[in-house]
């Protein structure tokens, strides 16, 4: 068995254990037709979704903002840690994917709760913030990721003490640590974390992971004040 057969193997023993309720079928049929529809097979894994609602539920989360949609997968595990009346906004660049993930999100009956909306997030995080809205108790960054010291910014901004941060595909298969290596991905993750490790209002770490989705990891940032 190869490393990448095992990582996989892992998963689904993980899965099988301890994820009894999922896939169901609104995680399943959000993942199917994300495939049917072409968008690119980048959403978390069953195990790193659990983990994000056990992250908002042990967050008593109440906003919750995700930038990067994508299909939706995501945004169902999040959006099912939310209590009655609490709200989701999740941010899409494309509007393809966001027509997808508006479907998905409704076929699992979150859509009085989620809001999905369409344009660049440096785009729209702007205009969010014009809203004043309470500030957002987890924030779950898994969108392009030259912008991510940009979007950990805009978190920071519209966040306060208490509040948790993540960020996904830290690691890069590892590249993150090349300091030779000057991919614009790579370059923008970093700077993420830089900030992360040096900025005053934030404590955090970042794990490694391996899994279906091969070698990658993961940011959490807690804003302290």
């Amino acid at each position: 068995m190869s490393e990448s057969q095992l990582w996989h193997a892992v998963d689904e023993y993980v899965a099988d254990r301890l994820l009894t309720d999922a896939p169901d079928e609104a995680l399943a049929a959000a993942l199917r037709d994300s495939d049917a529809a072409g968008l690119p097979p980048i959403a978390v894994s069953a195990p790193a979704g659990k983990l994000l609602q056990i992250l908002a539920q042990v967050q008593g989360a109440r906003n919750i903002l995700e930038i990067g949609t994508l299909g939706g997968y995501s945004t169902i595990w999040l959006g099912r840690a939310l209590p009655a009346g609490g709200r989701l906004i999740s941010l899409e660049y494309e509007p393809r994917h966001a027509e997808v993930a508006v479907r998905n999100i409704a076929r699992a009956g979150l859509d009085k709760q989620v809001e999905v909306r369409v344009g660049a997030a440096l785009d729209s995080l702007p205009r969010l913030a014009d809203e004043n809205p309470p500030p957002f108790d987890l924030v779950f960054i898994d969108a392009d990721k030259v912008n991510n010291a940009h979007y950990m910014e805009w978190a920071l901004r519209l966040t306060s003490a208490g509040s948790l941060i993540v960020l996904d595909n830290v690691v890069r298969g590892g590249r993150v640590a090349d300091q030779d290596n000057t991919d614009p991905d790579v370059v923008g993750t970093r700077a993420a974390l830089d900030m992360i490790g040096s900025h005053p209002r934030l404590t955090g770490t970042a794990i490694q992971t391996v899994g279906v989705k091969g070698y990658d990891g993961f940011a959490l940032a807690r804003v302290l004040a």
